[in-house]
């Protein structure tokens, strides 16, 4: 992969119920992916066009303003295109919803600079290079499996973010945590990066708000089979909520701490637990608005082959 120079340049028009707010602010909710310095920055040097001509942060938008944005910057990293195997569940010419496997990482990063779902969609899906983050609207974690939605277009991208902040696109996931739960619940704890651990996110007093429901599936006398939907989605969001009502992710290797064999577990579970080699977690369900053609959607993805095996494995012997 080679440093290249890269032009990021987007065009489009401001919704109306934005009206009132700075226009600093109101970039930093249409363009999530680039920082509020950066567009403040942008927007100082008149890289940033409002209705044609260089605009001030703080200015008010009243809506329907058309924004333009070319910018080349120097020694960016452009992300490559790779034919790797991606399993596609729906297209049109808007978006695509993909069924991601474990171990596939989300997007290029230090560590992981190519092999990843943003390569494949380059190679899979072209137009979208032309896009921020190649059209990802949201992440799932390397070895968390199940459906992504990604953009096609800059405005399927404006509106699926958009949707995204209002909590209008609904996702559910199926886990299996630790502990015979008795009931489903909500958890409702503040989250943000761990204060020592920095691949870690944590419970903190002063995060985000972050909520999640769960409900049990299936219950077993030492594990539990819940569904569980994000209202908020934040980064391991189910994973640090799990853990910290004690009832952690199977095979979680950040948050599920040492493996401890319940008493009186059948021996061919503990070692199906012990041996799972990632967290329990798929993304299941995922409804949202077309942005293209306004109809409401549900997608759904099975139970990959090792988490259906490990439930079949429970409910024979952990019944």
């Amino acid at each position: 992969m080679k440093n290249q120079d890269q032009t990021i340049q987007t065009k489009f028009n401001i919704p109306e119920d934005y009206s009132g707010q700075r226009l600093d602010q109101v970039l930093a909710q249409l363009l999530p992916e680039y920082s509020r310095s950066r567009l403040q920055t942008w927007l100082k040097s008149g890289h940033i066009l409002i209705n044609g001509t260089p605009a001030s942060a703080k200015q008010k938008v009243i809506g329907t303003e058309s924004v333009e944005l070319k910018i080349t910057l120097a020694n960016e990293q452009r992300w490559s295109a790779q034919n790797i195997p991606l399993d596609i569940v729906y297209q049109d010419e808007g978006i695509v919803i993909v069924n991601k496997t474990a171990g596939m990482v989300t997007h290029p990063a230090a560590g992981n600079p190519d092999n990843t779902l943003v390569n494949a969609l380059l190679h899979h899906v072209p137009e979208t290079q032309l896009l921020p983050r190649a059209g990802l609207i949201h992440r799932l974690d390397k070895d968390t499996t199940g459906l992504l939605v990604v953009a096609k277009t800059l405005e399927a991208h404006h509106t699926l973010t958009k949707a995204l902040q209002m909590r209008d696109i609904h996702r559910e996931y199926a886990c299996i945590v630790k502990g015979a739960l008795i009931s489903g619940g909500t958890i409702d704890k503040p989250m943000g990066r761990h204060p020592k651990t920095r691949l870690k996110q944590a419970i903190v007093a002063n995060g985000k708000c972050a909520v999640t429901h769960y409900r049990i599936l299936d219950k077993f006398q030492h594990y539990t089979h819940l569904k569980v939907i994000l209202e908020t989605g934040r980064t391991h969001q189910i994973r640090v909520h799990m853990a910290a009502i004690d009832h952690a992710i199977i095979g979680d290797p950040i948050y599920g701490g040492a493996f401890r064999a319940p008493k009186n577990c059948h021996e061919t579970i503990k070692n199906a637990v012990k041996n799972f080699g990632r967290q329990a977690l798929h993304a299941k369900k995922l409804s949202l608005t077309n942005p293209t053609s306004k109809v409401q959607q549900t997608f759904t993805a099975e139970l990959p082959n090792d988490f259906q095996a490990l439930l079949n494995l429970l409910k024979e012997l952990d019944a």
